[in-house]
């Protein structure tokens, strides 16, 4: 997730070291940023996509991932991979923040979790698959 949100940059954020209102959907309502919209926003509303093509990677709502919780990235796999081995089977990774969430949790390093059975309104999927298989069946 990090790597497709990243897109190439090494700065907090993919469009660079600050974010606002104009960005990205998330709870700017502190400081001097002051604004909050307090409620997901459709998809792509922001006119801003990552050098990937993708958009609304910070904030908006959290994303499931597929691996499970792990407290560290000690062990984990450099492919890219699913990180299956070890770990809390019963959290799952969560990454992006979301709308009602500070900048800070927003960043492309942030991750959180929630139980695997759980449910949260300020939570989703981002589908995704392989380009390889995409190229070939479109």
């Amino acid at each position: 997730w990090e790597y497709a949100c990243r897109a190439g940059t090494n700065t907090p954020f993919n469009f660079g070291e600050t974010i606002t209102n104009k960005l990205a959907n998330c709870n700017t309502n502190y400081e001097k940023l002051r604004y909050y919209r307090n409620e997901t926003t459709t998809v792509g509303s922001f006119q801003f996509a990552n050098a990937f093509g993708l958009y609304d990677m910070h904030g908006l709502v959290w994303e499931w991932c597929a691996d499970p919780w792990h407290k560290d990235y000690q062990g984990a796999p450099d492919d890219g991979s699913v990180w299956e081995t070890g770990g809390d089977n019963h959290r799952r990774v969560l990454r992006g923040g979301s709308w009602n969430f500070t900048p800070d949790m927003c960043r492309s390093s942030s991750r959180s979790w929630n139980e695997s059975d759980g449910g949260l309104r300020i939570s989703g999927f981002r589908v995704s698959m392989n380009f390889w298989d995409w190229i070939n069946c479109c």
